[in-house]
């Protein structure tokens, strides 16, 4: 990836935060932005025509339809993360930015206008359809057990199953839908809404930051042309790996954004605070913790730059990744604990935003991927490299 090198990213980074910092944080205090799940939609598109006016939206692509690097990506998403809010404003919010990039590296030109063209300017949002009901046994952390399936009849393929915790379904206009054929899980572009993809219902969960929630959804009788699927029969698994590892990191990228602005705000509360005659921070409780809060950061901010690095040569980097997402969400949630404690019974009220951040961060120890499916899959790799050395 050729990108535009760390010093113009720095600067379309410093350009993210004052946006996030000046336009977006005072919508924190808005009453659209937790709305069963999510902000509003009505909030979301406000925000993005101020960034976009803004010079902002989609920061990360650039205008010729290319990528930043990873490392690049890094340094402007950890900004755009200061505030839950930010990735939804600046348009570099998950699932859309994942499945920007998918749609980048392997959409054909047809599937780039129609689909790819409206996520990128900020206009649309999208839904990843994978996961499915853990009562049916279906896809969840192994997507080998993938229930919905998928037919070809004449010039399309008529897809049927449940889906569970499909992030921003409600109120997506793009959808991408993995099923199973005869040859193996399959990948397609389809309009939202559409009639034979129904919400049942969108449960209430920890976390508030991503529009429309994470819905179970049933799919009865959809019919996808051909033309619409990614590649070929039974390559939908490779076109998920393609998307998987930068996912996994640009999680990390955001979120080490939101709790380095729960650690300031924790901080700011440490040296204003007075208890038992001076300022908190002077206790040697609270200020060891502040310390172990810097450390933490410092090693998150570190894995995440190696297996940015790690991806920017090309490689998938799927060990590289689960090793930064295991190190970078079980430290951030440590850090947002810890702002939480120093603060007290403020920390857990509304009053502040380091409330949520530790509500979101709790989440996101299990999504792309729990901390224990990782390890286990390094683990695998471990035995299968010790079976296998190199000489």
């Amino acid at each position: 990836m050729s990108g535009v090198g760390l010093e113009k990213a720095t600067e379309i980074a410093a350009r993210v935060e004052e946006f996030v910092r000046n336009v977006v944080i005072p919508y924190e205090k808005d009453p659209r932005r937790d709305n069963h799940g999510g902000p509003l939609d009505e909030l979301v598109f406000e925000m993005r025509e101020k960034a976009r006016a803004a010079g902002v939206l989609t920061p990360h692509i650039l205008p010729d339809g290319s990528h930043l690097t990873q490392r690049e990506t890094a340094i402007v998403l950890k900004k755009s993360g200061l505030s839950p809010l930010g990735p939804l404003a600046c348009n570099t919010n998950a699932p859309d930015e994942g499945n920007m990039y998918l749609l980048g590296k392997v959409g054909s030109p047809e599937i780039k206008e129609r689909f790819l063209k409206p996520l990128v300017e900020g206009r649309a949002r999208s839904a990843f359809f994978m996961t499915e009901p853990a009562a049916e046994n279906g896809a969840g952390s192994d997507p080998s057990m993938m229930k919905t399936t998928c037919r070809p009849d004449g010039n399309h393929w008529v897809i049927n199953g449940r889906k569970a915790f499909i992030t921003g379904a409600q109120g997506a206009k793009v959808g991408i839908v993995m099923a199973k054929s005869d040859d193996g899980a399959c990948m397609f572009l389809v309009d939202l809404p559409n009639p034979a993809i129904r919400i049942e219902r969108v449960p209430n969960t920890i976390d508030s930051s991503m529009p429309g929630g994470h819905a179970v959804i049933s799919i009865e009788d959809l019919r996808v042309p051909a033309d619409q699927m990614l590649g070929n029969s039974g390559e939908g698994f490779k076109y998920a790996q393609v998307r998987l590892s930068p996912a996994r990191l640009s999680h990390c990228m955001r979120w080490h954004g939101a709790v380095t602005r729960a650690n300031e705000i924790a901080t700011a509360y440490a040296v204003k605070r007075q208890a038992f005659g001076k300022p908190l921070i002077d206790h040697e409780g609270v200020g060891f913790m502040l310390a172990d809060n810097l450390i933490d950061l410092k090693q998150a901010e570190l894995m995440i730059d190696w297996c940015a690095d790690v991806l920017d040569t090309g490689s998938l980097g799927t060990a590289e990744s689960s090793m930064a997402k295991v190190a970078v969400s079980e430290a951030l949630f440590r850090v947002a604990d810890r702002c939480i404690q120093v603060m007290g019974g403020t920390g857990v009220t509304e009053d502040t935003i380091v409330e949520q951040v530790f509500r979101e961060i709790r989440a996101f120890r299990i999504y792309d991927g729990p901390t224990e499916v990782h390890k286990w899959s390094l683990a695998k790799k471990i035995k299968r490299d010790a079976n296998n050395p190199q000489h």
